[in-house]
């Protein structure tokens, strides 16, 4: 796999993720399908800085890495 996210994508993402993750937790949704889906959400968020792939990024041709030449 090559790396195709940058380091300030990564803080976006892993920024999102705990805040979209905090959200769910909350009880503003009483336990109900929604808190799954953005536990899912959440962990595609996390899981996508920690390996620097982003499988959507491969399918559009985006690539927010820096090239080191």
């Amino acid at each position: 796999m090559k790396k195709n996210v940058g380091s300030t994508d990564k803080i976006v993402r892993m920024v999102l993720a705990i805040a979209i993750g905090y959200f769910a937790y909350s009880t503003v949704f009483e336990t109900s399908w929604i808190q799954y889906v953005l536990y899912v959400i959440a962990g595609i968020m996390l899981v996508t800085p920690i390996t620097g792939f982003c499988p959507l990024y491969t399918l559009f041709g985006v690539n927010t890495c820096e090239i080191k030449e």
